[in-house]
């Protein structure tokens, strides 16, 4: 069974609110044993357009996990906060356990 992610990009509107999403997330990412590839970190965008300050990946065992986290009360409580300190555009997506290029 392929894992999944949550990808997000997100601007942040208000830097010490959303400090406290994330102490909020950190329950909910524990419970359901989320993984942090990308946090934040360096950037640069190389084609389109991307005004957002902070991206992240999250990963998953699998899809209905992905899921289950991002509808569960725990992070239901942190995502008002972070609605309230950033604009984030989220998506959960089911990796890929296909050939790769070479194989």
């Amino acid at each position: 069974m392929p894992k999944a992610y949550w990808i997000a990009h997100v601007t942040i509107t208000n830097p010490e609110r959303y400090k406290d999403y994330i102490t909020l997330n950190a329950a909910a990412f524990k419970k359901y044993n989320a993984r942090f590839i990308v946090r934040g970190g360096k950037h640069e965008v190389r084609g389109g357009f991307s005004p957002d300050q902070r991206h992240v990946v999250l990963e998953f065992a699998d899809y209905e996990t992905a899921k289950a986290c991002y509808d569960s009360p725990e992070y239901k409580a942190a995502a008002a906060v972070r609605d309230e300190a950033s604009k984030a555009d989220i998506m959960i997506i089911e990796g890929y356990e296909g050939p790769q290029p070479g194989a």
